[in-house]
């Protein structure tokens, strides 16, 4: 079994209202690289949120009480903690950890991660701004699948990632936000190991190998949003949402 990863190259700075798909497919295409139905193309967040214009600016953001006494606390810009609030259902931890604060926060979308998702970095030039999650990066994912069909007439699966935290475990590793045909969980349950023995609880979580996989190639400063998982035999699920990933509060440990 052999795998091929390639990260689509010449992909231009994005702006709100742009469309993603089209601007992989053509990008894919100049390159030689012509996307396949049966390719999984890996975006990163932060382009998906730029064409869906997912910008707060500093300097609009009123803080409440709340907000004022979480900066007290973490270190943080008021209004930061006003941002984080907006787009979470619940803080779960906060802490005055240099640089300037960490709050760990439920997303409204189920995530728990550092500051809801909400991102300063390659915002080029402009200060003062602050990008947030796509809303429903399922309808994210799908929006770029259907682009690239009717530019290309495949329709590769597409998976869009971001870098989260681990509990217990130090630095980031990229994990599958939104995904459009791909399934997030391969269930093994009942079926045998290598050795005959019946699994009783494995699932593998496709979705996020492949997006870990994915940031290999996603530099931080190389300009590359976009990977290609090549070779990978992989059945689509019609119906697949990365949302299945989150688990009941009830069963969180962590937390």
């Amino acid at each position: 079994m052999r795998l091929e990863l390639f990260a689509i190259s010449g992909i231009p700075e994005v702006h709100p209202g742009d469309d993603v798909g089209a601007i992989l497919a053509q990008a894919a295409q100049a390159a030689g690289d012509e996307l396949r139905e049966s390719d999984i193309v890996l975006i990163a967040q932060k382009i998906v949120s730029k064409s869906e214009g997912r910008f707060r600016v500093l300097s609009t953001i009123i803080p409440s009480p709340e907000a004022l006494d979480l900066a007290k606390r973490c270190g943080k810009d008021a209004r930061k903690v006003q941002a984080i609030l907006d787009e979470s259902s619940a803080i779960l931890r906060v802490s005055n950890a240099a640089p300037d604060g960490i709050i760990i926060a439920r997303h409204k979308c189920g995530w728990v991660s550092a500051n809801a998702g909400i991102d300063e970095s390659n915002l080029g030039s402009t200060e003062g701004q602050l990008l947030l999650l796509p809303i429903d990066p399922d309808a994210s994912a799908s929006r770029i699948a259907e682009s690239i069909f009717r530019c290309t007439g495949q329709r590769p699966g597409v998976i869009v990632t971001d870098t989260f935290g681990r509990p217990w475990r130090k630095a980031l590793v990229n994990v599958a936000l939104g995904t459009s045909n791909v399934p997030p969980i391969i269930s093994w349950v009942g079926k045998t190991d290598a050795y005959g023995r019946r699994l009783n609880v494995s699932e593998q979580a496709l979705a996020d190998e492949l997006a870990a996989a994915s940031g290999l190639l996603m530099f931080k400063n190389a300009g590359t949003p976009a990977v290609v998982v090549r070779g990978l035999q992989w059945d689509r699920a019609t119906n697949a949402s990365c949302r299945d990933y989150v688990r009941p509060v009830e069963q969180d440990l962590f937390t």
